[in-house]
């Protein structure tokens, strides 16, 4: 098998278990997490608001006209720009035509790890209406479709590539074996890293406008570069086209005995590439969960160090199997094979360690290990991993006992066994950066929790709000009916009717009785005699020739 072969079946191989991990495209996930509201999520005042609060768990920033508030004729009512204090919003709402009734809240920001967040709640004035507003502009679920996955995961894969085999080059390449293979390698690897950026920038910018890749304008993407993850993007594209200028210098003086002028040079060359390798390192949690983390320096250093380990050990894991162990003479791989078992094993001792410190920060708790996606999906990767590990250490034993440079074919399969195992991890790694950290589970605000039946309906007449209490069959039910004229003012009536059927139960319209408690307030008690869903009729009579009826159903416990 020829050295592009095996290159070309071991990458298929990446990128299949890669592509299984993509599926179908689902929610964008959202990483801030709305922690308390006011008014309370489905909570009914007894007023119109003049303003809601929305709080995150951590700091965001709005999309600029993407946050409303829709009173219960579907108006907007929202004043100005929301005001955004550290993590909260504050919307300024001016007084609606129809008060009465269901407001809808909706809202599109940015958290602190750049993911868009995109939700909506309820509260009601009065009841609730019995149709909620609907909001202009509708939430698509994940406007970049499988394209940001994507993108990251090609980035993964290209900087795999990137590090391996200029590793490998530097510290225990053959002199006499060609570099060219590794050098190709490493240049595609710095490509698919810049394509990967690219194609996370114009899924930043689809997924904060809410549209469509292909409705996106020049001004959608150019609007990215405003935003921090946008500086970040930028900045990676850079690095990527500074160490591509050296990597061709870097890689050619590797193998080159010349002068001390020259040996100096190259050494600052690879300091250099070093160093912009390190930053663009840097750039991966700084547009991640480490920037919202309760202690952002060092799940940033932690990142910065998992990434390392990770695509030092599993780049010249693929640099070794691809091009050195097949071909390789015995006494090559004797010298290659413990300068790399060591390398390896820092590697993974960098990784592991830096993994479990990220683990404990984004977990928060142990509970979260087991109770949020995050925390399974950790644990999976962790098993993984641990069976990963397991094939390596047989691999070092053999390297150990000076026995693996005779048994190279040995060492090829169980190195791809670990690159195929790998590349499920590394998958799962690159879900795990668009999952909601384990520590925002039950964060998230409570609702109002009611009792009865509680609704607002609105005829050409009036607003009709009532509730029935406690809603359930078989005993004596409360009904309060309160009339009101569009503008909320308290409408009098002259004469009720209240009737209640149920015809899938053969049971027709039975009429209530009702008190006039108050000139706009009506009471009565409603026996239901099966649980199900009722037709209830409300007329009102409000003048000797001003008569409207409001019908809807409600559900009997």
């Amino acid at each position: 098998m020829t050295v592009r072969t095996r290159a070309a079946a071991l990458l298929g191989l990446v990128l299949t278990a890669l592509c299984a991990a993509l599926g179908p495209a689902g929610p964008a996930a959202a990483h801030a997490v709305v922690v308390a509201t006011t008014p309370q999520r489905d909570e009914v005042l007894g007023y119109a608001p003049r303003e809601v609060l929305v709080t995150f768990s951590e700091t965001i920033a709005v999309v600029p006209g993407r946050v409303q508030v829709l009173a219960p004729d579907g108006k907007r009512i929202n004043v100005g720009e929301p005001e955004v204090r550290d993590r909260t919003i504050r919307i300024a709402l001016r007084p609606s035509d129809r008060p009465l009734g269901t407001y809808l809240v909706s809202y599109r920001v940015i958290s602190a790890d750049s993911h868009p967040v995109a939700g909506s709640f309820t509260f009601a004035a009065g009841a609730p209406s019995a149709t909620p507003p609907e909001p202009a502009l509708a939430e698509s679920e994940s406007p970049a479709g499988v394209l940001v996955p994507a993108a990251k995961y090609l980035g993964y894969l290209g900087l795999l590539l990137a590090v391996g085999p200029p590793l490998l080059v530097a510290t225990m390449w053959p002199r006499r074996r060609s570099r060219r293979a590794a050098t190709a390698t490493a240049l595609c690897g710095l490509g698919l890293v810049a394509a990967g950026t690219l194609g996370t920038w114009v899924g930043q910018a689809a997924q904060v406008v809410g549209a469509p890749v292909g409705q996106l304008s020049p001004a959608d993407l150019r609007a990215v570069a405003d935003s921090d993850v946008g500086v970040v993007l930028a900045a990676r594209l850079a690095l990527v086209g500074l160490a591509a200028a050296l990597l061709l210098a870097v890689l050619r003086g590797a193998g080159e005995r010349s002068s001390t002028g020259r040996g100096l040079a190259s050494r600052v060359r690879g300091a250099a590439l070093a160093a912009i390798g390190l930053a663009g390192f840097v750039t991966w949690p700084l547009a991640g969960h480490p920037v919202a983390s309760p202690l952002p320096p060092v799940s940033i250093a932690l990142g910065t160090l998992h990434i390392a380990g990770v695509t030092a050990w599993l780049g010249g894991l693929f640099a070794l199997t691809v091009f050195l162990l097949r071909g390789a003479h015995e006494r090559v791989l004797a010298r290659i094979l413990p300068a790399w078992s060591r390398l390896a094993t820092l590697a993974v001792a960098w990784l592991v360690a830096a993994g479990l410190g990220q683990a404990v920060i984004e977990l928060g708790r142990l509970s979260a290990l087991w109770g949020s996606t995050y925390g399974r999906l950790l644990l999976a990767k962790a098993a993984l991993l641990a069976g990963v590990l397991a094939v390596a250490a047989g691999q070092r034993r053999l390297i150990r006992r000076r026995v693996a440079a005779t048994r190279p074919r040995w060492i090829a399969r169980a190195a791809g066994v670990e690159l195929a195992v790998t590349a499920v991890v590394l998958a799962l790694t690159a879900v795990l950066v668009q999952t909601p950290p384990g520590r925002s589970v039950g964060t998230a605000a409570d609702g109002v929790n009611r009792e009865g039946v509680a609704q607002s309906l609105t005829t050409d007449l009036f607003t009709l709000q009532f509730d029935i209490y406690p809603a359930v069959a078989g005993t004596a039910n409360s009904l309060h009916a309160y009339v009101y004229t569009p503008q909320a003012k308290e409408l009098p009536v002259a004469e009720w009717t209240v009737t209640a059927a149920l015809p899938e139960a053969g049971i027709e319209p039975i009429t209530v009785e009702v008190f006039a408690l108050e000139p706009h307030h009506g009471s009565a008690e409603i026996h239901f005699p099966v649980a199900g869903d009722w037709t209830l009729r409300v007329s009102a009579r409000t003048s000797e020739i001003d008569r409207s009826t409001a019908t809807t159903t409600v559900t009997i416990r």
